[in-house]
């Protein structure tokens, strides 16, 4: 009788039960993919999209369920880069200033958890890292003045928050020794083994889009900001524009990709004098979020409809290998790596068609191409996020931006 009775239950599992299926720790087995969602027009709120993200699954591809904020979209934008072992995933709508925390470690039930705007002085937030012991230390662009509140300062300032949203400790990104330079955390890579934290700064707003050209090394202990440099321009006087995200590169070496297009590989960290190099310069401008697996650097060149591998086995002269190019209405800009399927997914950068797509990476030469079986409902490759009904009782068309695998 056991035996039938489990029978039963894996029979209910598979045809109409999913729920049933939880694993004992309240998660659901399988592979998933959260999309942090707006709406193109503008008229709708804030959403968190799940697709199933399992290649052995019959419906690998397809949307599994929403979870909606009550934010109205203004400009949905970054989410963490991986997910956190907590499974409290940060996400912000950037021009609201607002964050919130999802609880996504039921993956068939997420739920926001909560959601913060300005904290510690300082607003609008962009990107997330996390650090040793699991709180996220997150870039936020701007100081709030408080002789006028409405202004957006020129330096902002790193916060480390918990899983809650409280403020652990912060520290601003103003440095006397730079008066005039823009000052406006973009993104950041920790590095606790050489307590070390790197930082970028860029403008989010259009006014200030090429005044960005400085990179800040902080002490992760104290959140001491220990320097403040310039990115080399290198030979064509423009790549170091914009320095948007930095990754640890299979050397040790920092690289930072630009708006540019422009790649700078930052080295000594740790000693007195840090040393940023423009090593390598895309055919295009507009670059957006780039991946690096083992020795290879994914970069997402928007003006050329393209991802394009190079290998940076050679740091400081890295070699292109492969590219993949998409429809000329497609402007990819966010890349994230998969390393349970080896899948990176790519998302459009707010302009063109709203489409989701899963690539597959050849770690053996680095070889990109399109994960074809990965179809939505329309059947054709990628995840289609145009003028559809979407489980929370919204119609229209989404615009995804940051994307995270479930563990």
């Amino acid at each position: 009788m056991p035996r039938l009775l489990v029978v039963i239950a894996l029979a209910l599992c598979l045809i109409s039960l999913p729920a049933m299926c939880q694993q004992p720790n309240g998660t659901a087995p399988g592979h998933y993919m959260f999309a942090w969602t707006g709406d193109v027009a503008k008229n709708g709120n804030d959403f968190l999209a799940v697709i199933d993200a399992d290649p052995a699954s019959p419906s690998y591809g397809r949307l599994v369920t929403t979870v909606a904020t009550d934010q109205p979209t203004k400009l949905v934008h970054h989410t963490e880069y991986i997910m956190p072992a907590s499974g409290m995933l940060f996400a912000n709508d950037h021009d609201a200033g607002r964050t919130f925390i999802f609880d996504v470690r039921d993956p068939l039930h997420p739920r926001i958890a909560a959601s913060f705007t300005d904290m510690a002085g300082y607003m609008h937030p962009h990107s997330y890292l996390r650090l040793p012991d699991g709180h996220v230390l997150a870039t936020f662009q701007h100081s709030r003045d408080s002789m006028n509140p409405e202004s957006l300062g020129k330096h902002g300032g790193l916060v480390e928050i918990d899983d809650t949203g409280k403020v652990i400790r912060s520290a601003s990104s103003a440095d006397p020794a730079f008066p005039d330079a823009l000052l406006t955390p973009y993104s950041l890579v920790v590095l606790p083994e050489l307590d070390r934290v790197v930082s970028t700064n860029s403008a989010m707003d259009d006014e200030d889009l090429f005044r960005g050209l400085t990179y800040q090394v902080w002490r992760l202990s104290d959140l001491k900001l220990l320097k403040t440099m310039y990115l080399d321009e290198g030979d064509n006087h423009y790549g170091e524009i914009s320095p948007e995200e930095p990754r640890l590169g299979p050397d040790g070496a920092i690289y930072v990709q630009t708006l540019a297009c422009g790649l700078e590989r930052i080295t000594g960290v740790s000693s007195d004098e840090p040393k940023s190099q423009l090593v390598y310069s895309f055919p295009a401008s507009f670059c957006g979020v780039p991946t690096i697996v083992g020795h290879y650097l994914l970069q997402s060149v928007s003006y050329l409809h393209s991802v394009i591998v190079l290998d940076i086995a050679n740091g400081a002269k890295p070699a292109e290998v492969s590219r993949l190019k998409f429809d000329d209405r497609y402007y990819p800009h966010w890349t994230g790596w998969d390393p349970k399927t080896h899948r990176i997914v790519v998302t459009s950068g707010g302009s063109g068609d709203p489409r989701l797509y899963l690539l597959k990476l050849d770690l053996s030469n680095g070889a990109v191409s399109m994960d074809k079986a990965f179809r939505d409902a329309d059947g054709k490759p990628g995840f289609n996020f145009a003028d559809r009904n979407w489980p929370h009782g919204w119609k229209g068309s989404g615009q995804p931006h940051g994307v995270v695998f479930s563990r």
